[in-house]
């Protein structure tokens, strides 16, 4: 059974930067992508980006504007977030979701396996 386990979420300033991770276990799959959501409270869950595990390629909602970068470390199959220039409405419950095979999808329905999400708050 795939296990996604998001950790990194706190209280940040505005302006600061913050990393989140997820790490997953559980699965044998060769090929698979990584998608990265949010959920801001009274909204329905977002696309933020997704990347390919050893395959190379990302996606990024066009809402980011580069503050926001995805990676995965090989080794360890573990996914990063790493978030700059944080805004208060940057604030929100993120997820991370898994999916096989290398297929950058921004649609939820495309990812069978989530994570519990973690909080992330931004001052104003």
């Amino acid at each position: 059974q795939v296990q996604l386990v998001e950790t990194g979420g706190c209280f940040v300033q505005s302006g600061g930067s913050l990393r989140l991770s997820c790490a997953v276990s559980g699965h044998s799959f060769r090929a698979y992508t990584w998608g990265l959501f949010r959920q801001l409270p009274g909204k329905e869950r977002e696309f933020l980006a997704a990347i390919t595990y050893r395959g190379g390629n990302t996606r990024y909602a066009d809402s980011l504007k580069g503050r926001f970068s995805i990676a995965n470390a090989d080794t360890d199959y573990t996914m990063y977030l790493k978030m700059n220039s944080l805004k208060p409405e940057d604030a929100a419950v993120y997820y991370c979701a898994l999916r096989r095979n290398w297929v950058l999808s921004a649609t939820l329905g495309a990812y069978p396996s989530w994570g519990q999400g973690t909080q992330v708050t931004v001052s104003a």
